[in-house]
């Protein structure tokens, strides 16, 4: 690899086209030469002020304008964040797809949901696997994190070999498969490695992050203290070590588990086909054959730790779910931490629950599944890259894993904290930010994917706070007199019933203005458009100091 390099002036262009500054969207291109492959492509969950936004992808302009350049996706694992945008972006860049065993199996799941199976090329590839394309070979190596099958990458290039961690963590006891190989690591820093990327998400934390399996004798407690109750336990639909785990402890107890929220019961069931999941013969049942059993025999899985509205949780909580209701003698385990910015809807179902009579518990029933301080010294002590670039979380978290890095006695200007766009070229003796490629968020609503955008969030913004006034007239074709109108209706503005004298002395405000055009021989709608706009917002502003949208109607007859 070397020889070629140093014949070859070329430069190894990173190019993250989202998941910086941010948590979500990962997906990030390496290029060289006519070579470039695409790491990850994930998705993020619509803001506060994204009203009615279902989910958030990234701008693959990049991708599209270089297709022919494009050789393939290389997936780390299978959360959201990471394979979420794939039946979106595959519609344009409809390159093959690189995967685990379990993470593929996800990935097929989407890609059925959305007619794709046919049309996308896919391979499993197997940890010590190496894919070569174009310039680049990729090497997947064993890592742990909180979904099995969860790899990191090494990417081997003319210019030098990057390593990509993925999510991770360092589990030295996981529940399923191996520890992460953490000889690989040390032997791709013994032959060199030209720069590092490595999960930032919890890298403001000190020490180690605890192993998975230290749940699952928190659950085996819990389960002791509430024997006589039902056990209801909401976690991450993809984490299936956790299902594992409280699978365990339920037939340990002699309970019967119930699996309840769609995303749940399809991911075990992949997990159950590949293997990667044991769960011991007549604990899993149907919903519908829990009234066979007595309450203390039961435990429901479910999704909806995050307080997600339509989650089964939260359905089972106001008491909107077909078949379920929490209550008075049930015991309800958060095994999960409120992703930033959902605090406030977990604290609404926990007060719904709360209300309910349920005993709730939401401390100790959760680890990590990212590594901390430590465990990110570990990486970069064995790895010993000549560049670090943090990837993965806000900028607060890339900015204490650069603060590590010079701990360990990188230089500070080896370090590289990107935002989504940068484009950084790396050589054996320099790295440089020599630009920046288009890079966004496109909005997903319903079936439309970017057909909203910030002119349309902005208008249901308006709509949401100050309401709308649609005032409609009639106008004679011939001679331009006012035949009808004009009239007003509003929503959202005030209630109507009570405001009679507010709206009927809009409706003269709007009618005195039109006739004062009309009067002196202006036609134009869009000239009588404004002036009913100008007149009602005027009118409407001195009497209630608001401002609702404006909608003038005009019809000829």
């Amino acid at each position: 690899m070397k020889k070629k390099e140093n014949n070859s002036g070329s430069k190894l262009k990173i190019i993250p086209l989202g998941g910086l500054e941010q948590i979500g969207m990962n997906i990030t291109a390496f290029e060289y030469e006519d070579s470039i492959i695409v790491v990850d492509c994930g998705l993020s969950f619509p803001a506060d002020d994204m009203l009615g936004i279902d989910l958030v992808i990234p701008d693959v302009t990049y991708l599209k304008d270089n297709l022919d350049r494009v050789k393939g996706f290389m997936i780390t694992h299978g959360h959201e964040d990471h394979i979420g945008a794939l039946p979106y972006v595959l519609r344009d860049v409809n390159v093959p797809i690189y995967a685990t065993r379990l993470t593929m199996g996800i990935i097929e799941n989407k890609l059925r949901e959305h007619n794709l199976m046919k049309g996308t090329k896919r391979k499993v590839v197997k940890f010590g696997q190496s894919i070569n394309l174009g310039q680049f070979r990729v090497e997947f190596i064993r890592t742990n994190h909180s979904i099995v099958d969860a790899a990191a990458l090494a990417i081997y290039s003319p210019a030098g070999v990057v390593v990509h961690t993925g999510d991770f963590k360092v589990d030295y006891t996981p529940v399923f498969g191996d520890a992460i190989d953490l000889q690989r690591f040390a032997e791709l820093g013994k032959k060199g490695v030209l720069a590092l990327m490595c999960d930032s998400t919890n890298a403001e934390r000190p020490g180690f992050t605890p192993s998975e399996r230290t749940v699952g004798k928190t659950f085996d407690n819990l389960f002791e203290e509430h024997r006589n109750t039902r056990i209801f336990v909401a976690t991450f639909a993809s984490n299936v070590d956790r299902v594992q785990q409280i699978i365990n402890t339920a037939y340990k107890f002699g309970k019967k588990v119930c699996v309840e929220g769609r995303s749940m019961v399809s991911i075990i069931e992949t997990a159950r086909n590949l293997e990667c999941i044991n769960i011991p013969e007549n604990t899993l049942i149907e919903i519908d054959q829990m009234k066979n059993y007595p309450d203390d025999q039961q435990v429901i899985i479910t999704t909806g730790s995050q307080g997600e509205s339509m989650a089964a949780l939260s359905r089972m909580a106001n008491g909107m779910h077909r078949k379920i209701t929490i209550g008075a003698g049930d015991t309800v385990i958060f095994s999960s931490n409120p992703i930033p910015g959902n605090e406030k809807s977990v604290t609404k179902v926990i007060n719904e629950l709360l209300r309910k009579g349920a005993d709730v518990i939401f401390q100790d029933a959760h680890v990590s599944g990212h590594a901390c301080q430590e465990e990110i010294k570990l990486i970069y002590t064995l790895v010993q890259p000549k560049y670090a670039i943090p990837v993965h979380g806000e900028y607060k978290h890339l900015k204490a894993q650069a603060k590590i890095a010079q701990s360990l006695g990188i230089d500070k200007e080896n370090i590289f904290i990107l935002s989504s766009g940068d484009v950084i070229e790396l050589g054996e003796d320099s790295a440089k930010v020599t630009g920046k490629v288009p890079t966004g968020a496109i909005l997903v609503d319903g079936l439309g994917v970017g057909d909203v955008g910030n002119v349309v969030l902005r208008d249901r913004q308006h709509l949401a706070e100050d309401g709308i006034m649609i005032v409609v007239m009639s106008l004679d074709r011939y001679n331009g007199q006012l035949v009808a109108g004009p009239d007003i209706v509003s929503r959202g503005f005030v209630y109507v019933k009570e405001s009679d004298e507010l709206i009927e002395e809009a409706r003269h405000t709007v009618d005195e203005a039109i006739q004062k055009c009309l009067d002196r021989g202006i036609t134009d709608w869009g000239k009588l458009k404004n002036t009913t706009k100008d007149a009602l917002s005027d009118y409407v502003w001195k009497k209630t100091k608001r401002r609702p949208m404006i909608l003038p109607i005009i019809m000829e007859v």
